[in-house]
């Protein structure tokens, strides 16, 4: 790319005084990164027209259009015309032009080469970069031209538009990302025996082209530069259309933040709480979650004049007076002390780190003035040799950190997990890094971040068997983002589930966010994430609760999936993703190959019907002969065939069922497992001990007590459907207590243990 000449270009343009460029300046953008153009010539009027020679251009038709800054969509207000190919003819459209178009700002008229290409479908594309306020340049590439919006109404998203990220996307991305739509398989792979129309590599040659010139112009402008069409010719690509806005950037950048003291701020050593009471309040809570989690009191301090202790930690009246400079700084302060009290802690050089529980700041309408005196004090320490404290939330419920042996989260534990452990006067509070008396394996290596601080909780009340080994409320990300805590977060080995809720970014984050998320990808971990605000009233309220900007989803989206982020559709998905991550964080994915297992013959058709990237296993000889035996000891033989899925019927007792359970897991063929336990037949324990029937499920030999039994002794992961009504819930829950999967429908599990498997192991999606 001539990157000079481009400069200039711009930079011309917006001497004028002008935000977009006119289509010869755009034409000569494209020549300059290497992207084919048509011929053309540039006239101010009719007399010029009439003294062109156009003998030398082939073929019998020209175009015209009209160049004015004032008209970009040309072909909507009568600026462009199809001609014969001749000085007359042009000249002739050129004056009508000016009689519909002359009061406008009118730079003269293009008299174009008329291109010619196949007008079927998928010769038409669409390429472009525009700026975006999470991602920086982006890169979009689908069906251009009289297709666009058809294909957009009729393909699914990921189908008709292809989004890259301009910065940071490797090769195999666009690739991948190409082939996905519609049109870039149409062009690039064999139709019906045919050849491709086009190389794979020339598409993503021209993405790459579009990329670059986002990646240049990005530190002075935002800019949307768009080709439509971009037209498949003489086995090429040719541009016929150039349309740019730009403006400068006007957004200043926010000082790098030293993420290397998030540690302290995730494994403080050291702490002091400001706005306790002597009575039970929000920071009187969180001394007592402190102490419970087992931080040590002599390194915890309370900021409160007129009192020495307050559950045995040393009270200070003031920030100056605090005998140390401590790790972390809980601020539990009305929203109107919080600037004040945090530019203290940050000129004294108190703290390395806050956290800033109080709402009501950047969030609320006029907020921003509240919390100027801080962000000065913040700005002057981050130009020092210290860097200043790192600040999470405002509007926040903090964090819960196992290393940290703290937590902040001030929800009561009997709100949270029904537990009460009834220390600091009898206000027990949740300790999300002391699991209760379910908890479970895989907890430990998960990672829980949400700018959603009810989210946060609403979430871990239910995963508390599975407590993250940190688990942040964001907030408003007054300083602290989204992408710092991944970029932090994603160097500690012992994560290997990261769950990321976001409302919005920060300007730019997103692109540390994209970073992050290709390391741990690429490492073999995984991160689920669900992004809020993805409707116009949904963007709006979670501005008006989090000081979000909410972005573009389906550009979020794209963006995050190509990274190699897992995202979900909806919370009920993020919700049993991360409990399938965490239930089945020590098996093994090595392949497709599904083995199921059901006592319903209805069950059987809809785990056949919904097996999504899965396949079904062909049975080995060994693994036929134990089913088989199963059915003759049972009588089934008589009523059903021996296949995969296997239909045990409503015939099979407790024993028989984990018998074959056992077969089909045990197979060689086999990579994975779903078995489907109708548990209304009376041949099954199913049931909690009740009058009217003899059956518990706890009983050692329960089909329950058996299927727990055998999940620890296989290393292919596995799930249980219970599709069944409310009375068996205690049965589902006593499985998942015991790591166990359960889902109670059969196509919810097999689209979600299906995005787990292809996740974790060798399913192509």
């Amino acid at each position: 790319m001539d990157k000079d000449r481009v400069l200039r270009i711009f930079e011309a343009a917006e001497k004028e005084g002008r935000g977009v460029l006119l289509e010869p300046e755009g034409l000569e953008v494209l020549r300059a990164l290497g992207i084919p153009t048509f011929d053309y010539v540039l006239v101010r009027d009719v007399k010029e027209a009439r003294a062109l020679k156009l003998g030398r251009w082939p073929g019998k038709k020209a175009v015209v259009k009209v160049v004015s800054p004032e008209i970009l969509h040309k072909t909507d207000e009568g600026g462009v015309a199809f001609v014969q190919k001749s000085p007359a003819a042009v000249a002739a459209a050129i004056a009508k032009m000016h009689r519909k178009l002359g009061k406008r700002d009118m730079r003269g008229y293009l008299v174009c080469r008329c291109v010619p290409f196949d007008r079927a479908l998928g010769s038409e594309l669409l390429l472009g970069t525009r700026w975006t306020r999470d991602f920086g340049p982006v890169v979009t590439f689908g069906s251009g031209g009289i297709h666009t919006e058809f294909l957009a109404k009729n393909l699914r998203p990921e189908r008709s538009l292809a989004i890259f990220a301009a910065q940071g996307t490797a090769r195999r991305e666009l690739e991948r990302g190409i082939r996905r739509t519609a049109v870039g398989a149409l062009l690039a792979e064999p139709q019906r025996g045919q050849k491709p129309r086009l190389p794979l590599a020339l598409l993503a040659d021209a993405v790459g082209k579009m990329a670059e010139l986002g990646r240049l112009l990005a530190p002075r402008w935002r800019v949307e530069f768009e080709i439509n069409p971009l037209v498949v010719s003489g086995g090429g690509l040719v541009a016929l259309d150039a349309l740019a806005k730009f403006e400068p950037q006007s957004e200043p950048l926010r000082p790098e933040r030293p993420i290397a003291k998030i540690r302290n701020l995730l494994e403080a050593r050291s702490a002091a709480v400001i706005g306790v009471s002597e009575r039970m309040n929000t920071g009187h809570v969180i001394v007592c979650n402190m102490l419970r989690q087992g931080f040590d009191p002599a390194r915890l301090f309370v900021v409160k004049p007129g009192s020495e202790r307050i559950e045995g930690c040393r009270c200070v009246p003031e920030l100056a007076a605090l005998p140390e400079k401590v790790d972390l700084l809980v601020m539990s302060v009305p929203a109107a002390q919080v600037s004040e009290l945090a530019a203290q802690a940050i000129e004294l050089e108190k703290t390395e780190s806050i956290i800033i529980i109080p709402g009501g700041l950047e969030e609320k309408s006029g907020g921003a003035g509240i919390v100027s005196r801080m962000h000065a004090a913040l700005a002057a320490a981050r130009r020092g040799p210290a860097r200043g404290p790192v600040i999470n939330g405002g509007n926040c419920l903090g964090i819960a950190s196992v290393p940290g042996r703290y937590n902040t989260i001030f929800i009561p534990d009997y709100k949270m997990f029904g537990e009460h452990s009834g220390r600091c006067g009898g206000q027990g509070a949740a300790v999300p890094g002391a699991a209760p008396s379910s908890a479970r394996g895989g907890g430990g290596r998960f990672a829980f971040l949400s700018q959603s601080g009810a989210f946060a909780v609403a979430k871990m009340s239910k995963f508390a068997g599975f407590l993250p080994k940190y688990a942040v409320s964001i907030g408003n990300q007054t300083d602290l983002t989204v992408g710092d805590y991944l970029a932090y977060l994603k160097d500690d080995p012992e994560v290997d589930l990261f769950a990321v809720y976001v409302e919005g970014f920060q300007p730019l984050d997103g692109v540390r966010f994209l970073e992050s998320v290709r390391e741990i990808t690429a490492s073999g971990r995984t991160v689920l994430f669900y992004r809020a605000g993805r409707t116009s009233e949904g963007k709006r309220l979670s501005a008006s609760h989090t000081a979000a900007v909410a972005g573009d989803f389906a550009v979020t989206r794209a963006l995050a999936e190509a990274a190699g982020a897992l995202v979900t559709e909806d919370l009920a998905d993020f919700e049993d993703l991360v409990r399938l991550f965490l239930l089945l964080h020590d098996k093994t994915v090595k392949g497709p190959r599904l083995g199921a297992v059901s006592n319903a013959g209805f069950e059987c058709v809809a785990i056949a019907d919904n097996l999504g990237a899965l396949k079904l296993a062909d049975f080995q000889k060994g693994t036929m002969r134990r089913i088989t035996e199963v059915f003759a000891r049972c009588r089934i033989d008589a009523i059903v065939d021996v296949h995969n899925p296997v239909d045990l019927t409503p015939m099979a007792d407790d024993a028989a069922f984990a018998d074959v359970v056992r077969a089909v897991l045990e197979d060689g063929g086999v990579d994975a497992g779903v078995i489907g336990c109708v548990p209304l037949t009376p041949a099954l324990n199913t049931l909690v001990p009740g009058a009217g029937h003899r059956e518990d499920f706890l009983r050692e030999d329960s089909i329950v007590s058996r299927l727990i039994r055998l999940r620890g002794e296989t290393s292919k992961p596995w799930v249980v459907i219970v599709d069944a009504g409310d009375i068996y819930d205690p049965m589902a829950r006593h499985l998942e207590r015991h790591g166990v999967p359960v889902f109670r429908s059969q196509d919810r599990a097999l689209r979600l243990f299906g995005a787990f498997c292809a996740r974790r192991g060798a399913v192509t999606t």
